[in-house]
């Protein structure tokens, strides 16, 4: 919906990464054992296929990321990117949720979708590893006063109306903007 009112294109890692396993192809058989085990896909892949990504044609004029970076050398990597493009990033947006609110939902979402990777064991460690390896970046990003935390909960058009809300006082959106990290 964001890119939607936005006009970027919208990047999911995630994506990315379903297709791949879907497709069988060799990064998705690395991918599905990884994810399986609730962890991380390896930065050098990730940042690797973003690269490979914003420089496809339809990401030149600006673009939304979902899922990236989860990492501080994902967020280096992405600076040093963004710099060698003349572009950086305009916001990122965090969804506030209680941990178990965020279970109950992927718990949901798993059952909808088929999805193997979203057993509650698989998620809880997730949040675990989130705990670890991505909220150190908030403060990166808390410091260049480039946060913006929404509440997570409640139906996707009121998340999606507090996060548009959000961003356009903060002036963000529409053609001037070069990228949105979420």
């Amino acid at each position: 919906r964001l890119s939607e009112r936005l006009g970027p294109c919208h990047l999911s890692t995630g994506d990315i990464f379903r297709s791949n396993i879907a497709n069988e192809t060799e990064l998705g058989l690395q991918v599905k054992a990884i994810v399986d085990a609730g962890d991380y896909v390896p930065d050098e892949l990730t940042n690797a296929l973003v690269h490979d990504r914003l420089h496809q044609a339809d990401a030149v004029d600006g673009f939304l990321l979902d899922g990236y970076p989860r990492t501080t050398d994902q967020v280096r990597y992405l600076d040093s990117l963004l710099a060698e493009r003349g572009a950086q990033v305009d916001a990122v947006i965090r969804l506030v949720a209680d941990r178990d609110a965020i279970v109950e939902r992927l718990r949901k979402r798993a059952i909808a979708e088929g999805r193997t990777d979203d057993s509650e064991e698989a998620i809880r460690h997730r949040q675990d590893v989130y705990l670890r390896q991505t909220e150190p970046l908030i403060a990166v990003y808390r410091d260049r006063g480039l946060l913006i935390e929404v509440d997570g909960l409640g139906s996707v058009d009121d998340v999606a109306s507090r996060i548009s809300a959000t961003l356009a006082e903060r002036g963000v959106g529409g053609s001037e903007a070069t990228s949105a990290v979420g």
